[in-house]
């Protein structure tokens, strides 16, 4: 069993940066690939980026290429997900989650955080 804790979430301005961290605890942490999910108000959960257990392969979202980027550190246990160029649009609860194989897939995904608010003022 893998617990995940999201924290950096927050109000910013349009333009600006935040980055997301989502600890893991009970599990081999190292053996799991990694992805950040976002949900809007009224939207279904979508895909943002995703990394494989080993860090190789990091996958990441048309909306958001170039701006975001995801990492991983096996000790401590963390994965990060850098926002730079923020945009209104990338307004929505973010969550992180862990998964036997790196995927976009919502469904792909076993454990799940609580989520991290995100807001981006025009």
């Amino acid at each position: 069993q893998v617990q995940l804790v999201e924290s950096g979430g927050g109000l910013v301005q349009a333009g600006g940066s935040l980055s997301l961290s989502c600890a893991a605890s009970g599990g081999t942490f190292r053996y799991y690939a990694m992805g950040w999910f976002r949900q809007a108000p009224g939207k279904e959960r979508e895909f943002v980026a995703a990394i494989d257990m080993t860090a190789v392969s990091t996958w990441h979202a048309d909306s958001v290429k170039g701006r975001f980027t995801i990492s991983r550190d096996n000790a401590p246990n963390t994965v990060y997900l850098q926002m730079n160029s923020l945009k209104p649009e990338d307004t929505a609860v973010y969550y992180c989650a862990a998964a036997p194989i790196i995927s976009r897939v919502v469904d792909r995904y076993n454990y799940w955080g609580q989520g991290t608010q995100v807001t981006v003022s025009s």
